[in-house]
């Protein structure tokens, strides 16, 4: 016979137990089809520009999303949300998988996947802060984000294995496993009171139409799009100042400290990002592997090494201070960067080895850049302030994918600049992997003239 106590503990673990596969499920989505990304531009004939809008659209909508979610959650109640976050991320994947023999619904397709996967990050963590009792919540969070840091690390070993022998449309049916936890959610969750208030819809939309042709320049490089993005950022940047309840708070542009740590982490986020999503297209084309190999035998062994780089970071954070962990992090992925760029077209096993570091890198750099933006924040505005790291965070890795896209399209730099590296197949991947260096270094270099005056 069940206490109330007792009833109440099981009830905390099946919402729990549900939240883990509902943030596993989902965060797959994020890193399935980028090992795929070769395969869908040969697919559809299309150069990297376009075809990394696969990946752009979904991490647009998704950025997007994220800071949406979290004001609403008080207005509609966390509920409906996830449950119309579910829905709407099945319904993308059902969309993107009986259309993907049509680019432009495949691209719709991933818009619609990431609004319905922006729910999970901004709600779920809220469910345990509301749901999961004091004592618990540091447990909870520590596996939930273990459940995430593992669909991360596995999603690229699946995505290529199903890619190479099945097909890459199958991956997007992936997330149409979280909908069986919709009923049991409904019935574990309460219904909450809400609260009314004003929502900046006009803020979200001027935002947004900036962001969008921005990313629209990055692939064409036309400077029709450029000016539209700044012109729309512009009246973004005047209405905020104008309405009671903006959707980004004007005051935080007054702190220094804060906009650089922001920006500095957003350069690196994305940088890696960026890299990231050009390691498929370099490996086919200067290693000759196909998508299973590049999925498991390069991607995979990076993407799991967060687990423990994760783990360092945070104790070194506490030892050393963030930014020595900083220094170290950065040494991490342009170290990375370089021999591989020098030793481009050696053997495969290098990128394998030197990917590890640039994920261990990155662990080290997102531990940081949330510590360090976090103290320059005042109490009142750090509810305001980490929102918008983590909406800059999502919104830097789409941009980063969009940007190397266009650079791989245009191919500026596929020319002889090191004199070391002889196959001309490795001169595009070589010299981007130089601009990576170069962008991280003077990320890391912004960031520690600014917070070593605090």
């Amino acid at each position: 016979m069940y206490t109330p106590y007792s009833q109440s503990v099981l009830r905390h673990n099946q919402i729990l137990i549900w939240l883990c596969v509902l943030s596993f499920f989902s965060v797959l989505n994020e890193m399935v089809l980028n090992v795929s990304l070769p395969d869908i531009a040969h697919d559809f004939n299309k150069a990297p520009a376009s075809t990394n809008w696969v990946n752009t659209a979904f991490m647009l909508t998704f950025s997007i999303g994220t800071a949406v979610y979290g004001k609403l959650s008080d207005q509609l109640g966390i509920k409906k949300l996830l449950l119309f976050g579910i829905i709407v991320n099945c319904i993308g994947s059902l969309i993107g998988f009986t259309g993907h023999h049509f680019f432009p619904i495949l691209i719709l397709a991933r818009l619609i996947q990431g609004v319905g996967a922006a729910a999970f990050p901004s709600l779920v963590m809220v469910v345990v802060a509301r749901y999961i009792p004091k004592e618990n919540r540091g447990k909870a969070f520590g596996l939930i984000g273990s459940i995430v840091a593992m669909g991360e690390g596995i999603g690229p070993a699946i995505g290529g294995t199903i890619a190479h022998y099945i097909h890459w449309s199958y991956l997007l049916l992936i997330p149409i496993v979280t909908f069986i936890t919709v009923p049991f959610l409904m019935k574990l969750l309460k219904e909450e009171e809400t609260i009314k208030g004003s929502f900046d819809v006009a803020g979200i939309i001027f935002m947004s139409i900036g962001i969008v042709f921005f990313m629209l320049f990055t692939t064409s490089y036309k400077m029709t799009f450029l000016v539209i993005s700044i012109l729309f950022l512009l009246i973004f940047l005047k209405h905020i100042t104008r309405v009671s309840n903006p959707f980004v708070e004007p005051s935080l542009g007054k702190n220094a400290s804060f906009m650089i740590g922001i920006l500095c982490g957003g350069l690196i986020f994305g940088t890696v990002a960026g890299y990231v999503s050009m390691v498929p297209y370099m490996m086919k084309d200067v290693y000759q592997l196909n998508t299973a190999m590049i999925g498991s035998m390069v991607i995979f062994p990076g993407t799991m090494s967060v687990l423990i780089f994760g783990y360092i970071g945070g104790l070194l954070v506490d030892k050393k201070g963030p930014l020595s962990v900083l220094t170290l992090g950065i040494v991490f992925i342009s170290f990375s960067f370089i021999v591989s760029a020098f030793f481009m077209g050696m053997t495969p096993w290098l990128i394998t080895i030197t990917f590890v570091f640039v994920f261990g890198g990155l662990s080290f750099a997102k531990t940081v850049i949330s510590t360090v933006v976090s103290s320059s924040l005042k109490q009142e505005e750090a509810g305001a302030g980490m929102s918008l790291l983590n909406f800059t965070s999502f919104l830097s890795e789409g941009t980063g994918i969009a940007i190397v896209g266009g650079l791989l399209s245009i191919r500026l730099l596929d020319q002889k600049f090191l004199p070391i590296i002889s196959d001309p197949s490795t001169y595009l991947y070589s010299n981007m992997l130089l601009l990576f260096t170069g962008v991280i270094v003077s990320s890391w270099l912004l960031t520690m003239t600014v917070y070593k005056r605090l």
